[in-house]
């Protein structure tokens, strides 16, 4: 594990090593600021450090003022504050802590009590990271389908809208293909709905692989999925989309050692500078082509272009 990284700001450079030194004995990593405005510098540059021992009396900004701005800005990542301060009366510790440190050390300081004091602010950061992770794995699975792994209805959704923002913005192309699975529900009448969930999961991996890096894929309910190809005219679409029809139907999927071969209908369509229309026009004309491909025997891509309603003044 990398050490933890701690600012340590003080115009005197023989605070600075003096600190320094007994940071790296404790396993620490300083990183040095030589007055207030260097030590903003750093806690707003990329990757700050989580601790900060700051002194009160700095040339530029004083560690007050440094405290004041950090809590102002208020972005995350929280940074620990240690002032490290000459003043120990009960009202400039008052000041300090309103300011928003959340500690304090008084000069000449006591190394066992640094010591306590920083550990006591490593455990608050380790917290905020197990916090942060714990939000950030809440926030994944919001995002995605819990059967699938692959995003889910109102993330694909949201995707294609910003896709089609930057396609207008851009001038450029987006396609769009509605995957739906061929006799699926024979399949779950035939093996069971476990089996059916596990295919599922199969044919979601397989387009996921097949599709571009940059390609938006969801599911949007049942066994229809979504595809959103940015910067994809009609002829790239519809050769996007015939490969990963082929992609389903040459290879056999297995479940617990059963295999079994599974086909997919894909409707298509797609917006350009010469014909512009919203998420519901782009999908509708999609799910037109999906009905088509399904109706003239499955198994085939099928296209159909955007029509968007003329205003009638």
């Amino acid at each position: 594990m990398d050490p933890v990284r701690v600012l340590v700001a003080d115009d005197s450079l023989v605070m600075r090593r003096l600190l320094e030194a007994s940071l790296t004995g404790w396993g620490y990593e300083p990183v040095p600021a030589a007055d207030g405005r260097q030590a903003w510098e750093v806690l707003t540059g990329d990757d700050p450090p989580p601790i900060a021992i700051l002194d009160w009396m700095m040339p530029g900004l004083s560690g007050l003022e440094v405290c004041r701005k950090l809590r102002e800005r208020g972005s995350p990542p929280y940074v620990y504050v240690i002032l490290l301060t000459a003043r120990g009366m009960r009202e400039d510790i008052v000041e300090g802590m309103n300011a928003g440190a959340d500690d304090y050390v008084v000069k000449p300081f006591d190394k066992h009590e640094l010591e306590v004091r920083l550990r006591a602010g490593r455990r608050i950061i380790d917290l905020q990271t197990e916090l942060m992770l714990a939000q950030e794995r809440l926030r994944e699975q919001a995002m995605r389908d819990p059967l699938t792994g692959i995003w889910n209805r109102a993330c694909i959704l949201g995707m294609l809208e910003r896709e089609l923002e930057r396609a207008r913005r851009e001038g450029a192309p987006l396609g769009v293909l509605l995957l739906d699975l061929d006799h699926f529900k024979q399949l779950n009448d035939t093996r069971g709905h476990q089996f059916g969930d596990q295919a599922l999961r199969l044919f979601a991996q397989r387009i996921q692989g097949a599709v571009r890096s940059y390609d938006g894929f969801g599911r949007y309910g049942g066994e229809e999925f979504l595809v959103v190809a940015p910067h994809c005219g009609r002829t790239e679409l519809l050769s996007q989309a015939e490969r990963l029809r082929r992609a389903v139907q040459e290879q056999p999927f297995a479940v617990e050692g059963v295999e079994f071969s599974l086909t997919v209908s894909i409707g298509a369509s797609h917006v350009d500078e010469e014909n512009r229309g919203g998420q519901i026009e782009l999908i509708r004309a999609a799910d037109e082509a999906l009905y088509e491909a399904k109706r003239t025997g499955r198994n085939r891509v099928v296209y159909s272009p955007v029509r968007v309603a003329q205003r009638v003044d």
